[in-house]
């Protein structure tokens, strides 16, 4: 579950609540430039956002993930690389075009990294680039470096948003989420809404601290946190060759609860990775499934992410029709792979919004239980359907009106495993959005 339970009237009372959450931790900066640009691969005018993140020193203690993607994108390849230096100082990114398996795209991040670490008089190798957006690309580097001078004046230690809003591409709201915690603050803000199903990471996540906790207890904590978070979400089953998730500590105030600190990081986790999905390319809704009493938690996170990834059961929630031969289709599918096909079924259960629809074998449904589940489905939509003359599917409101999910209960009645997975709706939106994403 969120650890808050919010609901937002309109996108001003959205940003207040963004702003009121955005206050940076002490010992980091934030600033963005903005250009323009057009990619050599695909020319039509775009307009590029730099995005700068700074230590007022640089720091030892800084932890970072990354996608599992075998053909990942060159930021990647050299933050891998960048987890080996004794220090980190500052964060550079840029959205709109990825650099992954571009001509040259290790040299270009580097050629970025060197520019950036020079204005700000530290050591390229202190440096961590990330990119997202079109994959195939080559980063526009000449418009880059005369763009990037303007980012150090534009620096300020107040707020993050402008940070959340500089890393998006298509979507449609800022993330950000807060602990306060021992007398310091993490912060985190989050990238994403289509080609999600990270594996070790989500598309772009920055969490920054001012807790002191080491280098090797800080690593250790974020591959705790990132199973039941980022690694249990899917928007469309695609792991992008990009996904990031760094943690750096400036180390401005004494941690003395490790403990608790590890909880709150859990949590601001745990939120922005349901925000990514509740913000998801096209979703209107999204779907929360429990899988209890599992052979293993492994077994129960396969089972929760096959029924998020059924594109059929997705489809029937996109259209509040509680089909729910394709949920136990989609059950039967993994199960009947999983340890050589023997998971036993048998003592299988089913709940969908909190009502019984599968027991003893057989499905549990009557004429009111149908209506009641579509009722169920109406109240969870994020938004309405709409669907202008042009034929055009957008979304109706460009902020998270409520936090209300598709609860499904797997209850497997054979072990002790449970895991908890969030995936979205399959819509038209979500068609049109990636039908026409680069044209």
């Amino acid at each position: 579950m969120a650890s808050t339970s919010l609901t937002f009237s309109s996108r001003d009372a959205h940003r207040a609540w963004l702003a009121s959450q955005a206050a940076l931790p002490a010992g980091f900066k934030t600033g963005t430039t903005r250009f323009d640009f057009v990619p050599r691969e695909a020319p039509k005018p775009a307009k590029m956002t730099l995005t700068l993140i700074t230590l007022d020193a640089p720091t030892a203690d800084f932890a970072a993930v990354f996608t599992r993607n075998a053909l990942p994108g060159a930021p990647v390849l050299v933050g891998r690389q960048r987890l080996a230096e004794p220090r980190l100082g500052a964060i550079i990114i840029n959205n709109k075009i990825s650099n992954v398996c571009a001509p040259g795209g290790v040299a270009d991040a580097e050629k970025i990294c060197t520019a950036t670490a020079s204005l700000l008089g530290l050591p390229a190798s202190t440096v961590l680039p990330s990119s997202t957006g079109v994959i195939g690309g080559g980063l526009p580097v000449d418009n880059m470096l005369e763009a990037l001078p303007t980012l150090p004046p534009a620096l300020q230690a107040d707020s993050i948003l402008p940070a959340a809003e500089g890393i998006v591409t298509t979507d449609l709201d800022p993330k950000i989420r807060r602990a306060d915690v021992g007398g310091g603050s993490i912060v985190g803000i989050a990238k994403g809404a289509g080609m999600i199903e990270p594996n070790l990471a989500t598309m772009l996540v920055y969490i920054l601290t001012d807790l002191a906790v080491p280098r090797a207890e800080l690593r250790a904590m974020l591959q705790r946190v990132v199973g039941p978070s980022f690694n249990s979400i899917s928007v469309d089953s695609d792991t992008s060759t990009s996904d990031t998730v760094a943690l750096i500590s400036s180390g401005r105030v004494p941690c003395a609860n490790p403990t608790a600190f590890e909880a709150a990081l859990a949590i601001v986790c745990h939120d922005l990775a349901e925000d990514v999905v509740r913000n998801g390319e096209g979703v209107r809704h999204v779907l929360r499934v429990t899988v209890s009493h599992a052979p293993d938690e492994t077994t129960a996170r396969q089972l929760g992410k096959a029924v998020v990834n059924a594109p059929l059961f997705k489809c029937a929630v996109a259209g509040n029709d509680p089909n729910v031969g394709r949920l136990v289709q989609a059950i039967g599918k993994v199960a009947g792979g999983l340890n050589g096909g023997g998971l036993d079924l048998g003592r299988l259960r089913l709940h969908l919004g909190g009502i019984e629809i599968f027991a003893h074998g057989v499905f549990q449904l009557n004429p009111d239980k149908e209506q009641a589940l579509v009722k169920f489905l109406k109240s969870a939509e994020l938004y309405a359907s709409v669907i202008p003359p042009d034929g055009i599917y957008t979304a109706a409101v460009d902020y998270p009106r409520h936090e209300r999910c598709v609860d499904i209960a797997i209850d497997l009645g054979t072990g002790t495993g449970t895991a908890t997975v969030l995936g979205g709706d399959l819509t038209h939106e979500y068609v049109s959005e990636n039908a026409d994403y680069r044209s």
